[in-house]
């Protein structure tokens, strides 16, 4: 017996001298982080899990929680966790022997010494049979069925921050589309207050029927911004409740888009923005769950044991049904000699899979920098847009005030008074814009750094 393990051993070593090398990951998948971000920005606290909470508003609360529980990618990304889950149960089976019972029967009618003879017999019997994880090509298999069960956890957890991005920020589209309807419906009623003076004195010949014209234009154009506002509204709508799970039909709103706070810009460093993405852990999971199956590829080159017996009975008719016991035992050693490189093969591809994990981890690293540091230079810019947008509004009120004014007093023509007053609706219109989109990008930058994401959520359930 000694002498057999002794030549098991000896086989196994001379067949471990055949398997590939172990090749690391290329150096140039590495990622290093920037010691600090290129605009420094003032920062106030770590990002809460539920940071959607800081804009106080139950509504978006309760959008945001309907769609963490019905929305149709969440729930998917859900299946796709079960079903790594189970993987992992069915990986775990292959190191258990398995057990099966076995049933055979005959009914027989053969020429006899006496003549045309009948039998009849039934055999049950229980097989089991074990592979024998020698060298742990089973085990490195199912801590790779581990992994990417891990990594599906990461992955539904990057499906569900990047939902309720979308959440907030349809949201707040809505809310900016309230405010254009709005401004559109104000100054459709202003314009149509100064068509009617317009028309008047034109009929008296006190402005030209050009200038008229003029105003009926600016009237008009205003005026058929209502109803795209408006489609635009009920697009948005349906757009935000398909997101959440539900049907097209309106949404309620807590607040206007001027009440909407900005929130505070969070504080992380680029050193730690790595382990606080959920995509960026399911790209470095992807890595390891790729190692551990590039491991298990290379033990194809060493020998495989298994293990095999069967207990049962054997009745016969021959016998009055007398049960007689079956028993055996068995084993089997597979090593391989030649396969015509479909083991080289095999690592090879491994080898290539794992290499496109690490450059995919690069790249989601990179475009995770990259977003980061575009929506910290937007944190400064657009407040710099509001300052001037707000400052521009209150110089072009005054400016309509004066033309007004002249117009008025005969010292200036109505065109004058007509294209102060649509600077200062198209000014409107920049304003509201430009806050909502300084609204998303601070959601963009929620996202980007995590959304208060961190490890122990994914390997902790």
């Amino acid at each position: 017996m000694k002498g057999r393990c002794l030549a098991l051993a000896g086989a196994a070593t001379l067949l471990s001298g055949c398997m590939p090398a172990d090749v690391r990951p290329p150096a140039s998948a590495t990622v290093v982080a920037p010691a600090a971000w290129r605009d420094g920005v003032a920062v106030a606290g770590s990002i809460a899990p539920d940071w959607w909470r800081a804009f106080g508003d139950p509504v978006l609360d309760r959008l945001i929680e309907d769609a963490r529980a019905r929305n149709t990618d969440i729930l998917v990304a859900a299946a796709r966790v079960q079903e790594a889950q189970a993987d992992i149960r069915t990986a775990r089976s292959a190191m258990l022997p398995a057990v099966d019972a076995v049933g055979a029967g005959q009914y027989a009618r053969a020429p006899g010494v006496s003549g045309l003879a009948t039998s009849k017999a039934l055999q049950p019997e229980l097989q089991a049979s074990w592979q024998v994880d020698l060298f742990g090509r089973l085990s490195r298999l199912t801590d790779a069925a581990r992994l990417r069960y891990v990594a599906s956890q990461a992955d539904r957890d990057a499906m569900a921050l990047s939902v309720a991005a979308q959440v907030v920020q349809g949201y707040i589209g809505l809310l900016a589309l309230d405010a254009q309807l709005f401004v559109s419906r104000e100054t459709v009623t202003s314009r149509k207050e100064a068509l009617r003076l317009a028309t008047d004195q034109a009929s008296v010949g006190y402005i030209s029927q050009f200038e008229l014209t003029q105003a009926q234009s600016e009237y008009q154009a205003v005026e058929q911004a209502i109803p795209q506002i408006r489609l635009a509204l009920s697009a948005q709508e349906n757009a935000l409740r398909r997101l959440v799970g539900d049907l097209p039909g309106p949404v309620a709103r807590h607040r206007s888009l001027i009440d909407f706070p900005v929130p505070a810009v969070p504080a992380t460093l680029p050193s730690d923005l790595l382990r606080r993405r959920p995509d960026i852990a399911s790209a470095e999971l992807a890595i390891a769950a790729a190692d551990a199956r590039l491991a298990a590829d290379r033990t194809a080159f060493l020998p495989q044991v298994a293990l095999s017996a069967s207990l049962g009975q054997l009745l016969v008719n021959a016998s009055d049904y007398d049960p007689v016991t079956i028993w055996s035992l068995g084993g089997s050693i597979l090593a391989p000699i030649f396969s015509g490189g479909r083991l080289t093969a095999q690592v090879a591809t491994a080898t290539a899979q794992r290499d496109q994990a690490a450059f995919a981890y690069r790249g989601a690293a990179l475009a995770a920098f990259e977003e980061v540091e575009t929506a910290l230079t937007g944190v400064l810019r657009y407040a710099e847009q509001i300052d001037r947008l707000h400052n521009r509004r209150t110089i072009l009120k005054r400016s309509v005030a004066l033309a007004t004014d002249r117009y008025q007093g005969g010292y200036a023509a109505y065109i004058e008074q007509l294209d102060a007053q649509r600077n200062l609706y198209a000014t409107e219109l920049d304003a509201i814009s430009v806050r909502q989109r300084q609204l998303e990008n601070i959601i963009t930058l929620y996202r980007a750094l995590g959304g208060g994401w961190s490890g122990g959520q994914t390997r902790g359930r």
